[in-house]
């Protein structure tokens, strides 16, 4: 089948390299521009068109889709009879998804209605779900709005991260795909509306979304240190001094208010309902990630100590 691709981040890698193994020929890949990386402000390329060029695939990287004449003629003059979306990061208008045969087909990282929007497997485990997935969907104007195609599921252990699950849903959702696609050709496969009554949404992750509030549970302060690791990557401060959260885990009860360090030793710290969580794995800028014990010992916070949201 002539598959036209659309994808940046990693995620959509295993994705692009399952359509090539399954011998289907794709034609041109679209990815976001090349943006500036690390501390030189270096150009440097998405994942997928790195993975396009070493295929030899043609690769275009457009600032805009919408009302863009030359990405339009493009398509029109390629006929594709599939384009294959996976997190591209821009909705196509309708003339786009108009334009091949079998439509443009999208693969979500969530059991959808859920968890619709950019960022649904953060939020997944921020939110302590258990379960979740991966979709593939006839896409429309709307965003991961469009009929259901197929669907797979895969647990999520107490212990896992967000990157973690990135890692089990990316080459689910490549596996996913094949399926899709050869059911789209067979004509085995049969769109079935969302039930709008079911949607949630995963907006993008903010800034302040990695604030932790130790005014609440222990549970919610581990799934959202959980969630954000290994971004954005949950925070707290201890007057001026950042400090980055990668793992915590329950340690038992205290009558001290929400925020407060309960030990000179063991990064222990106050939570809701007199609560307590252990920040296990941490960091501070110009240094590596340390265990909180580490931490203390090379740079000491005073027991009583109590950790905000901001400086």
């Amino acid at each position: 089948m002539n598959i036209i691709f659309m994808g940046t981040p990693d995620f959509a890698v295993p994705c692009l390299e399952a359509l090539i193994a399954a011998g289907h020929e794709v034609s041109a890949v679209f990815a976001q521009p090349d943006r500036p990386k690390g501390r030189g402000h270096k150009l440097c390329p998405p994942p997928v068109k790195e993975c396009a060029e070493k295929h030899g695939i043609p690769v275009l990287q457009p600032e805009k889709i919408k009302g863009n004449t030359e990405v339009f003629d493009f398509l029109r003059k390629t006929a594709p009879q599939l384009i294959v979306v996976v997190a591209y990061g821009k909705i196509l208008p309708r003339e786009i998804l108009e334009i091949p045969d079998f439509g443009c087909i999208n693969v979500h990282a969530s059991v959808l209605p859920k968890y619709r929007g950019s960022a649904p497997i953060q939020w997944a485990v921020i939110n302590g779900e258990r379960v979740t997935g991966v979709t593939t969907m006839l896409l429309d104007e709307g965003m991961d709005t469009g009929d259901i195609l197929l669907c797979e599921k895969c647990d999520i252990p107490d212990n896992m991260t967000g990157g973690e699950l990135f890692d089990t849903l990316a080459p689910l959702g490549a596996s996913l795909l094949i399926k899709t696609v050869e059911g789209i050709e067979s004509g085995l496969v049969f769109p079935r509306k969302q039930d709008e009554k079911e949607a949630t949404y995963a907006p993008m992750l903010k800034k302040e979304d990695a604030a932790v509030d130790f005014s609440k549970s222990a549970a919610t302060i581990r799934n959202l240190i959980r969630g954000l690791n290994p971004w954005p990557v949950a925070y707290t401060f201890a007057g001026n001094m950042k400090i980055k959260i990668y793992s915590a885990k329950p340690a038992g009860e205290t009558g001290k208010a929400p925020g407060t360090i309960l030990d000179d030793k063991k990064f222990i710290v106050a939570c809701k309902d007199g609560e307590a969580i252990e920040l296990c794995e941490v960091q501070i800028a110009g240094s590596r990630r340390m265990s909180g014990e580490e931490l203390l010992r090379g740079h000491p916070i005073p027991k009583g100590t109590v950790l905000k949201k901001e400086e």
